[in-house]
């Protein structure tokens, strides 16, 4: 391109910083600069991806990128700019790019498509012609213009890191050189000299080791260190001795492998790096180094071989820096990503989990998807539900993903057998003031080993949740994982958080499943247990207690209404105010057979369970130390499942007859049909009045005393009548028939 009037002049530095400015998107600013400051082809942009990128020094950080090629080298080398490494993982980042994605995914004409569309719009920007034929080629040239003669870098390098094939490709860009250049590149050939000639302020000449004394001095994070030929200490300056604490007496003519850990010696460190060193004229290596008071310090070092005027080989140049500070702010930046990847592959799991469980029609295909979503990932290993059951003591395993449901006993710890089997709420001792449980406790064991699949061994930590609901737990959830320091608070929380959301999706189908179903199971169910505060207090008192309501709360309390008969409240009471799980009780009203109570009770009942499992009761009879309970359950519904899990609450308790019937549908208009038999005239009038008038409105429309006066009664009256028929409408409302 011409620029400036210049046939075949590169771009200067104000044009393309104008490109740059001109970039209306972080893309574009991108492939400006991997082609002007990186000298990039747009072939070779569109093989890129983010794992081309290699760091080679740590402190300070310096960047490489090993570019495709397509011949036989595979890959070259070219140097990439700290600022443009940054960008270049930024964008990756915005546009969630893994390392193997190509970070631009067009050909390479789109990309000079795309610089040419730069150029145009810096040329109408900045009102420079000139500009609008920029090309890719163009930035590469400003690249090796700009290397080459204002950095002064090495020609061979920046053939090497541009992809030049020859010199002379090169040689366009580089200015003859003048008189005063050629005697300044040949001074240093006469050796070193007096002052110069014609500048009587010139002083004597400062040798680069004067430098190199000045500077170690300065600080005491670098040493230099000369060995001879063989690797032993042969110079001991003042710099060794403050980095590794030896005096020149006590460290001169000790092999070098004093300065490295037990472990490296043995594995011939010091020998390799020495070889490595002379093969290819020196190296830099980096790794722990000892004191002399054994405490061990993070350093890197520059090995330089020293050979004499032939030629030969006569030592080692050993250059030191501790870089113990850098490394362990490198080790926790390290710790701390490791620790954000943790968390977010635990919160990946998580959400996975809650897609699952809005996908799920039925108990085991909640179970199944929950332990597939679980180990869909890096955050476990394998995972598993089961399903606590007590007639045959023993445990079955429901679900599991990434292990064989036979090889789970392997896996589950020794102190997680005994007595875990029977009951997953952990109440299995009767004599227990607190029945309270945690709904969700999670279980940790860690240093489990365990031989999992023919000779794959599992060593990790495995942890456990109960899948409840209310006071109801369903199963048991395990999940195992081979991290470094697993199940911290946070993630505790996350599978507690997944164990109530288990329970609670179980509990869900199970009851839509009960309203969707045509045909239902009734079911017969006796229970003996006196962890039943009912049953217990039926046997003390040799009383009866029969259920009229159950009234939910909130997730764990629930207000009992029953008909009590053959003890006094006050007894009844007197036991309540001894247990724990009630929370008050009270006399609602007596007749005359008997009184209707109310509980408010936050401890687990045989009813509250079975309702948990997707089970309407019906009845509910507490006499002689035992309960009969009549309910009806899905058609479809697994019977043992339910059994099983009323058992693992209350042990005492059997299954005395199920049969299957048809449901009872009421369409709206029998309905309304039964509610006109149940109301009086009076009261019906009185309702439509009241409702129409807006008496029920908020704020009201109408008083009591206005619609009475529009139908002609009195205020005592009116509200006579609209209460007999609330109370005729909410007992049709609540199928009471019996009042």
């Amino acid at each position: 391109m011409g620029l400036e009037g210049t046939t075949g002049a590169a771009l200067t530095g104000r044009e393309y910083e104008s490109l740059l400015d001109a970039a209306e998107t972080y893309r574009e600013a991108l492939v400006l600069r991997l082609c002007g400051d990186v000298g990039l082809r747009p072939a070779e942009l569109t093989r890129l991806t983010i794992d081309d990128v290699d760091q080679v020094r740590i402190d300070p950080p310096r960047y490489v990128i090993r570019v495709p090629t397509d011949d036989e080298r595979g890959s070259r080398t070219a140097y990439l700019p700290t600022r443009v490494e940054r960008e270049l993982r930024r964008y990756a980042r915005s546009n969630d790019l893994s390392t193997d994605d190509r970070i631009f995914s067009v050909t390479a004409r789109r990309l000079q498509m795309l610089v040419s569309d730069v150029a145009d719009r810096a040329s109408e920007l900045f009102d420079e012609p000139g500009l609008a034929d920029a090309s890719t080629s163009d930035l590469r040239q400003y690249f090796a213009h700009t290397a080459l003669v204002d950095h002064d870098v090495n020609p061979r390098v920046v053939k090497t890191a541009g992809g030049w094939r020859s010199f002379e490709a090169l040689e366009s860009y580089l200015p003859e050189p003048t008189d005063a250049e050629i005697v300044d590149a040949f001074d240093a050939v006469e050796g070193p000299s007096g002052p110069r000639s014609g500048d009587p302020q010139s002083g004597p000449a400062v040798s680069d080791d004067s430098v190199v004394r000045l500077l170690l001095a300065a600080s005491d994070r670098y040493a230099l260190v000369r060995l001879d030929a063989d690797g032993y200490v042969e110079r001991w300056n003042r710099s060794a001795a403050a980095m590794f604490g030896y005096r020149a007496g006590e460290i001169v003519g000790t092999h070098v492998s004093a300065f490295y850990t037990d472990d490296a010696v043995e594995d011939g460190a010091p020998e390799r790096t020495l070889s490595r060193a002379l093969d290819e004229s020196g190296c830099e290596t980096d790794g722990w180094r000892v004191h002399k008071d054994g405490s061990q310090f993070r350093a890197t070092e520059v090995v330089s071989p020293l050979r004499d005027d032939q030629g030969r080989h006569r030592g080692f140049a050993v250059f030191v820096r501790d870089g113990t500070a850098a490394h362990e702010e490198l080790e926790a930046v390290r710790e701390r990503r490791d620790e954000l990847d943790r968390v977010y592959a635990v919160a990946r799991r998580h959400r996975a989990v809650t897609a699952a469980l809005l996908e799920s029609t039925d108990h085991e295909e909640v179970e199944t998807a929950t332990c597939t979503a679980l180990t869909d990932g890096r955050a476990y290993e394998f995972a598993w539900i089961d399903r606590a059951t007590v007639s045959d003591r023993r445990q079955e395993w429901r679900a599991s993903s990434g292990i064989d449901p036979s090889t789970v006993e392997r896996v589950v710890p020794d102190e997680w057998r005994e007595g875990d089997s029977v009951d997953p709420l952990e109440s299995a001792d009767p004599d227990a003031d607190d029945r309270s449980v945690d709904p969700a406790p999670v279980t940790v064991a860690t240093d489990v080993t365990a031989t999992v699949d023919g000779d794959e061994t599992f060593a990790g930590a495995v942890a456990k949740v109960p899948l409840a609901y209310g006071d109801t737990v369903y199963g048991t959830l395990a999940v195992a994982t081979d991290r470094s320091m697993p199940f911290a608070d946070d993630e505790r929380a996350w599978l507690a958080t997944i164990g109530r959301q288990v329970g609670y999706a179980i509990a869900a189908i199970r009851r839509r499943n009960l309203l969707l179903s045509d045909r239902v199971i009734e079911l017969e169910i006796a229970c003996r247990d006196d962890r039943s505060f009912f049953v217990d207090a039926s046997s003390r008192l040799d009383c009866r207690f029969e259920l009229d309501s159950l009234v939910p709360i909130d997730e764990s309390t629930q207000l009992y209404y029953v008909r009590l008969e053959g003890a006094s409240p006050a007894d009844v009471f007197e036991l309540a105010d001894a247990e724990s799980g009630i929370e008050d009780c009270r006399l609602v009203e007596t007749g005359a057979d008997g009184w209707r109570v109310e509980f408010v009770i936050e401890s687990a009942c045989p009813i509250v369970t079975l309702t948990e499992y997707g089970v309407t009761v019906h009845e509910a009879v507490f006499e002689d130390g035992a309960a009969t309970i009549t309910g009806d359950c899905a058609a479809d519904a697994d019977l043992r499942t339910i059994l099983d899990g009323l058992r693992s609450a209350f042990p005492a308790s059997e299954l005395l007859g199920k049969r299957e019937v048809e449901r009872d549908v009421q369409t709206a208009r029998e309905f309304r049909e039964g509610l006109e038999d149940r109301l009086t005239d009076r009261q019906e009038a009185a309702l439509r009045a009241a409702y129409f008038g807006g008496y029920y409105d908020w704020p009201r429309e109408s008083t009591a005393e206005e619609v009475a006066d529009a139908m002609g009664v009195s205020s005592p009256t009116l509200h006579n009548h609209l209460r007999k028929g609330q109370h005729e409408l909410l007992r049709t409302f609540f199928d009471d028939p019996d009042g």
